[in-house]
């Protein structure tokens, strides 16, 4: 009995030193995981405090949308010409805030930057949202050639020396939006009674009602919830959009109505834009348009293999749509928003007519 009585204590005690053994190791491989986890998070850190100046900039994207590759593109060219000087910090999601807001800290001064539109730039100068009415104009050649414009050109310097917003680069084509609903949408009478989803911006606003719709306004990152909840019965976007935000899961066709050629504006505070060296605002800019245009024709390049996609995934894609009957029904909105004589007047200076 006694000889049992010695083993097992002799055991119990193997067991206990194999459990302390077990927890060391347990307690070394956390250490070793927290470690890394610091370098991960604390060497961007100090590269980021190492520069002289850092920019945050804001879009409500998603990680895959073509557009975030080419945000992440100029911020890397900005920072190998001003050898790591100047950062730009990318945040998709609209992981600093929703686009308003973002906006007035700009014209607060603070370091952030936006990706936005002239519809949303129409709240302080009305005449820019022209540059969002339906069927404007038809390929980035024509946006290229709107930044050449004289009138253009004094909307971006009042929206400066006004507003304290800087306009980097208008260079950026997501490409054309189209309905996207749970019907087939051929005529503008087809979407009488949908509520389609729209930002929050009246040029916005008024171009969806005029083409038939019932606008609801929704921030970009409630599109599927709310398509999901019947809060909205479609929305108008462009195909990428379709894949980003997996909405071939909540929306069957894809109505190719080429309303909108949809410009996008990298904005950011003219405050914090001054407190830079001439080079560097010259360098910020130059980045911001390169990375532009090589962005917008990849999306023009790639827009063929991510429609066939999309058909992969089950949505319809709606052809025989009357373009002709839109863009009259298109016409009523400039009208309503006073823009038909600035709108005359832009087609003027490029030499076409409407």
């Amino acid at each position: 009995y006694g000889f049992n009585v010695i083993r097992l204590r002799r055991l119990m005690q193997a067991g206990a030193d194999d459990e302390k053994k077990g927890v060391v190791a347990l307690a070394r491989r956390l250490l070793a995981a927290v470690l890394v986890l610091a370098m991960l998070v604390v060497i961007p850190v100090i590269a980021h405090a190492q520069a002289r100046y850092v920019l945050r900039f804001n879009h409500v994207l998603g990680p895959n949308h073509p557009y975030h590759a080419g945000f992440e593109l100029w911020a890397q060219r900005v920072a190998e010409r001003t050898n790591g000087n100047l950062q730009i910090l990318v945040f998709h999601s609209a992981q600093l805030g929703v686009e308003e807001d973002i906006l007035e800290q700009i014209r607060q001064g603070v370091p952030v930057g936006q990706n936005t539109d002239s519809a949303r730039l129409a709240n302080y100068i009305p005449a820019i949202g022209v540059m969002n009415g339906p069927y404007f104009v038809e390929s980035v050649e024509d946006v290229v050639r709107l930044s050449e414009l004289p009138l253009v050109q004094q909307w971006i310097d009042q929206l400066a020396s006004r507003y304290g917003i800087r306009v980097l680069s208008f260079q950026w084509v997501q490409g054309f939006r189209h309905f996207m609903t749970n019907k087939p949408i051929r005529q503008p009478g087809d979407l009488n009674g949908l509520r389609i989803r729209t930002p929050p911006a009246p040029v916005w606003q008024e171009s969806v009602r005029a083409l038939g719709a019932v606008p609801t306004a929704l921030n970009f990152g409630d599109i599927y919830p709310g398509l999901q909840q019947g809060v909205v019965d479609g929305a108008e976007l462009v195909y990428d959009n379709i894949i980003d935000g997996s909405l071939y899961e909540v929306l069957k066709y894809v109505n190719e109505t080429k309303h909108f050629l949809l410009i996008n504006f990298l904005v950011i505070s003219e405050q914090w834009f001054r407190s830079l060296p001439a080079e560097y605002q010259r360098i910020l800019v130059e980045e911001a348009n390169r990375a532009g245009l090589e962005t917008s024709y990849r999306i023009m390049e790639n827009t063929a293999r991510v429609r066939e996609r999309v058909k992969e995934l089950g949505m319809t894609i709606v052809t025989d749509v009357d373009l002709d009957a839109f863009r009259k029904a298109g016409e009523a909105a400039y009208e309503r928003l006073g823009l038909a004589e600035v709108r005359a007047e832009i087609y003027r200076q490029l030499g076409r007519t409407p």
